[in-house]
């Protein structure tokens, strides 16, 4: 695993120690991706070098398996979270890898990864609340979500930012204009599953229209299996990330600049 070196920020004006963890779509293997996870991965290795990682060894071997997982789990905090393997694993990943409490921790995810994102974030927002482990706020960034804005576990999010136990919590940047899935695990699993079940049949569906979500065309498929197949989902990421929000301070966002005009100019 990849370590946290010391970097300078001249945006905050003092040296702090960044990593970001990345939490990737239901796709994803840990040695196999779809195109935009494995450009994300690629790119933001190449700009943060070891300041950047995925999380591995929390996905099931099917997608049915990880997309099953975020219906049932994306309306509200799990109870018992240490208890949860997938959630544990995520977090003494982050915590044993490169880990000081001085690090400023970013939390990054897409798709069905934000489900996983998202109750990691709650699990650590409620260990760290003295602040014995992160002594800043970490930052979480949920990206073409599944997670609801009204549902119980994206509300407890907003808890936690208030308390100051979470920093930035990135959302709706990072949601595609047109893409119908969008929180599509709301507030209960019962809504969760009839959303997926609309989605899928959209034929069937009063509440969503073609294309399916089964579709992958890259030119006629649902928007959000389109945009999996694109290095330009990636380079959006980073956009938001590091030059938006300068979240790595402004030697990264500089990298972050030319590796975007450098991946538009040959794409």
């Amino acid at each position: 695993m990849m370590g946290i070196k010391t970097s300078d920020n001249p945006g905050a004006g003092t040296k702090v120690k960044t990593m970001f963890w990345f939490f990737a779509g239901g796709e994803t293997r840990d040695d196999k991706f779809n195109v935009f996870t494995g450009s994300f991965i690629r790119l933001m290795k190449e700009i943060m070098e070891d300041k950047f990682d995925f999380i591995k060894g929390v996905y099931f071997k099917t997608n049915l398996g990880n997309v099953a997982w975020a219906l049932n789990n994306a309306q509200k905090p799990i109870i018992n979270p240490s208890q949860n393997k997938m959630i544990d694993t995520a977090l003494n990943q982050i915590l044993t890898n490169g880990y000081t409490p001085e690090s400023q921790l970013i939390i990054v995810s897409s798709s069905s990864g934000s489900v996983v994102a998202a109750q990691t974030a709650c699990y650590l927002a409620a260990k760290n609340r003295d602040k014995l482990l992160f002594r800043k706020p970490f930052h979480l960034v949920l990206g073409a979500s599944m997670v609801s804005t009204e549902s119980a576990l994206f509300r407890q999010l907003k808890v936690y930012q208030k308390k100051g136990q979470l920093g930035k919590l990135i959302y709706d940047e990072l949601q595609d204009e047109g893409d119908n899935s969008t929180g599509v695990g709301s507030t209960s699993r019962l809504k969760a599953w009839m959303n997926a079940a609309g989605l899928m049949m959209p034929w069937l569906s009063g509440k969503y229209e073609g294309p399916s979500f089964l579709n992958i065309d890259p030119v006629k498929g649902h928007l959000h299996r389109r945009r999996s197949q694109t290095v330009r989902k990636a380079l959006d990421f980073i956009d938001v990330l590091l030059v938006r929000y300068n979240l790595a301070g402004e030697l990264y966002k500089e990298r972050a600049k030319n590796v975007i005009s450098r991946e538009i100019k040959d794409n």
